[in-house]
């Protein structure tokens, strides 16, 4: 996967977040978002779908949370940069809220709630989709999966949710 996306022209460390975002949802079971979405991202460089390389930009920031601009990069670069800051706000301050533009498809949301319980916290992540299922009865696309996750550790286990909010996720 990392040959594959540097041939296509990003940097190695983006590659490599991608590849990690990739595996992580084979072995969870969500073929959909693993492996399988390989090409797209391929194309997503090639056709300049997303930028190749650079870092995302925080615009504005306070003690608790972030805004911050991904400068249309990968979604797995720019998932990662929010969560690793949101690990560190919450960390110093209790809570931590980022939210961001200017992103794209970051895999399974479960890969980052689970990195901020992998540090002792609460892991929350969240996305928008384009509006592409029909509610019921209706002939117009207006809901998009919008995906969220929850992450807790417990005793000797953890609890994780990462669902779509529609009845099945895109590419099932």
């Amino acid at each position: 996967m990392v040959d594959c996306m540097t041939k296509a022209g990003t940097s190695k460390s983006h590659a490599q977040q991608l590849a990690d975002v990739l595996i992580e949802a084979d072995i969870r079971g969500h073929y959909s978002h693993g492996l399988n979405r390989l090409a797209m991202y391929v194309r997503d460089v090639q056709e300049d779908s997303c930028m190749k390389d650079g870092t995302p930009m925080i615009l504005k920031e306070h003690a608790a949370s972030a805004w911050v601009d991904g400068n249309n990069l990968l979604g797995p670069v720019v998932g990662n940069f929010c969560m690793d800051l949101a690990i560190k706000k919450g960390k110093e301050a209790g809570v931590g809220w980022v939210v961001a533009k200017g992103s794209n498809h970051f895999g399974i949301a479960g890969w980052y709630s689970m990195r901020a319980m992998k540090q002792g916290l609460l892991g929350m992540a969240f996305t928008n989709t384009s509006p592409i299922m029909y509610p019921t009865r209706s002939s117009t696309s207006a809901l998009g999966t919008n995906p969220l996750t929850f992450a807790a550790k417990a005793k000797n286990d953890a609890f994780v949710l990462d669902m779509a909010t529609t009845t099945a996720a895109i590419g099932k």
